[in-house]
C-alpha cells in the first residue's frame, strides 16, 4: 500500500526484525488510520449500492428458511426500509475482506517478522470463521428457530409476519452468529499476546458453559431453547478450538531456539 497524500514516510532496513516497519510521526499514523478508515467505508457503500441494485433476489433469498410463511408491509415505505437495511447488511459484509486487507496494512509494519507470520493468518482465518458463522445460522439456527417459532401456538393464531420484523430477526442471528465465531481468534491472540494460557483456559471450562448460555440466549433474537442450545454449543466447541490454537502457538514459541533465548 501507499503512504497516504504528502507523506513520504522513511522504510527501514528489510533485513531487520522488522522488516516493513516505516518510520512516522504520530500524526501521520493518524492520517493513514484516517485514509485506511475512510477507504473501507468507500468499500461498505460501494457494496451497499452493488447490493441495493438487486436487493429484491436478496430478500427472496432470507425468505427462503421460512417456506410457506406469508410476508407482510405493515406501513407505507416499509420495505423501502426493509430494502435499505439488508443492502446496508451485505454491503458490510462483501466489504470485509478489503476492510480486513486494510487492517493488515496497518498493522504489519509495526510487526516482527515472527509475529507477521501469526497475524495474517489470524486475520485471514477471522474472515473465514465470520461467513462460517454466517453458513451455520443460516443452515442450522434459522431452520430450527423458525420451525419452532412457526409451530408454536399454529393452532391458535394464522402466522403472518412483517416483512422488517422478520429479516431484523434472519440479520441479526446471523451477524451476531458470525461475531461469536470469533471466539478462536480472540483466544489465540490472547495467547500471542501472553495473558492467557490454554492450561488455565482448561480450568476455566466450567464457567465458560455459563458464559456460553448466557450469550446465545443474549445473541438469540427468538426465545426457543433448540437454537440457543444450538449456538451455546457452537460457542463452547470454538472456545474449545481456540484453547487448541493457544497450547500449539505456546508449543511453536517454546520449540523456538530464538523465542526461548529471548526469554
Amino acid at each position: 500500500m501507499t503512504a497516504p497524500p504528502g507523506l513520504e514516510p522513511l522504510r527501514r532496513d528489510p533485513g531487520s526484525e522488522f522488516p516493513g516497519e516505516v518510520e512516522m510521526t504520530f500524526v501521520e499514523h493518524l492520517e493513514e488510520l484516517r485514509w485506511r478508515l475512510l477507504r473501507s467505508l468507500a468499500a461498505v457503500v460501494v457494496g451497499a449500492a452493488l447490493a441495493l441494485v438487486e436487493v429484491r433476489p436478496l430478500v427472496r433469498l432470507l425468505e427462503l428458511p421460512a417456506r410457506g410463511m406469508r410476508f407482510l408491509q405493515l406501513a407505507p415505505g416499509e420495505f423501502l426500509l426493509v430494502s435499505l437495511k439488508v443492502a446496508g447488511y451485505a454491503g458490510l459484509v462483501l466489504a470485509l475482506p478489503y476492510a480486513l486487507y486494510e487492517v493488515l496494512a496497518f498493522v504489519l509494519p509495526g510487526l516482527t517478522r515472527r509475529e507477521r507470520r501469526l497475524v495474517a493468518p489470524a486475520v485471514a482465518a477471522s474472515a473465514a470463521l465470520f461467513f462460517a458463522g454466517l453458513a451455520f445460522a443460516w443452515w442450522a439456527l434459522l431452520p430450527a428457530a423458525l420451525r419452532f417459532l412457526i409451530s408454536y401456538g399454529a393452532d391458535v393464531v394464522e402466522p403472518i409476519w412483517s416483512i422488517e420484523r422478520y429479516l431484523d430477526f434472519v440479520l441479526l442471528l446471523m451477524v451476531a452468529t458470525g461475531l461469536a465465531f470469533q471466539l478462536p481468534v480472540l483466544l489465540l491472540l490472547l495467547g500471542l499476546l501472553g495473558l492467557v494460557t490454554a492450561p488455565v483456559l482448561l480450568a476455566a471450562w466450567r464457567p465458560v458453559v455459563l458464559a456460553a448460555a448466557v450469550a446465545a440466549a443474549v445473541l438469540t433474537p427468538s426465545t426457543d431453547p433448540l437454537t440457543m442450545l444450538l449456538l451455546a454449543g457452537a460457542i463452547t466447541l470454538l472456545y474449545g478450538v481456540g484453547v487448541g490454537l493457544v497450547a500449539l502457538t505456546a508449543g511453536i514459541r517454546s520449540a523456538d531456539p530464538g523465542q526461548a533465548g529471548a526469554g
